[in-house]
């Protein structure tokens, strides 16, 4: 496992979508990625609980990635009792993964608060970070706040943007709406026999 370079993607995948899979696949291919690890949140510690139990969203991760690869699913964190704190999931990725070099891939805009995380100290130490420019919060931006918060541990992920949110295809679900196109066609088969009804465009020519 030596020399090993993972990235890691958290987030509550409530459910997955295109857009966490093109922040993984460009991840995977601009750092020269071994592996991409999608983390499904547990108990999240700063936003309310996820729509879809974690079983669930683990089943629908897993289901999303199968076919590539360079990306896959961890339990790390549906497996864990209590809240998910970044720094115990770097610890329990880097035991599973003796030598291995680590990403983190985070949002610019989640980039100032990180002194106010559990233990960043223990983060920087762990994992680089693998920042994302968000709107106005761009790779100049980034690296300024870099020399505050996280010197010589960021590196500037940019990605295709992907207007789709998780909330943007429940609510579609909701209404019987189609989300082809917007998950894997594996994901949209679990989400579909979850809700028990078919797709919303059966029957049309």
């Amino acid at each position: 496992m030596a020399g090993r370079r993972i990235g890691i993607l958290g987030g509550a995948f409530d459910p997955p979508h295109i857009g966490h899979l093109v922040v993984a696949q460009e991840a995977w291919w601009r750092f020269h990625l071994d592996e991409v690890l999608l983390v499904p949140t547990g108990v999240p510690t700063d936003k309310k609980a996820p729509a879809f139990p974690a079983a669930d969203r683990l089943a629908m991760v897993e289901a999303a990635v199968e076919d590539h690869p360079g990306l896959s699913a961890s339990d790390v964190e549906v497996r864990r009792d209590g809240p998910s704190y970044t720094v115990d999931t770097l610890r329990a990725i880097a035991a599973r993964n003796p030598g291995a070099e680590l990403w983190f891939m985070m949002g610019a805009d989640r980039l100032p608060t990180l002194p106010r995380w559990r233990d960043p100290g223990e983060i920087l130490r762990l994992a680089r970070l693998a920042v994302m420019p968000r709107d106005a919060h761009g790779p100049d931006w980034i690296a300024s706040v870099a020399r505050d918060v996280a010197p010589g541990r960021v590196d500037v992920l940019e990605t295709p943007v992907v207007q789709v949110s998780s909330t943007m295809i429940r609510e579609r679900l909701a209404e019987g709406g189609p989300v082809r196109y917007l998950v894997t066609p594996a994901v949209e088969a679990l989400l579909r026999r979850r809700n028990g009804d078919a797709p919303a465009d059966a029957g049309r020519p």
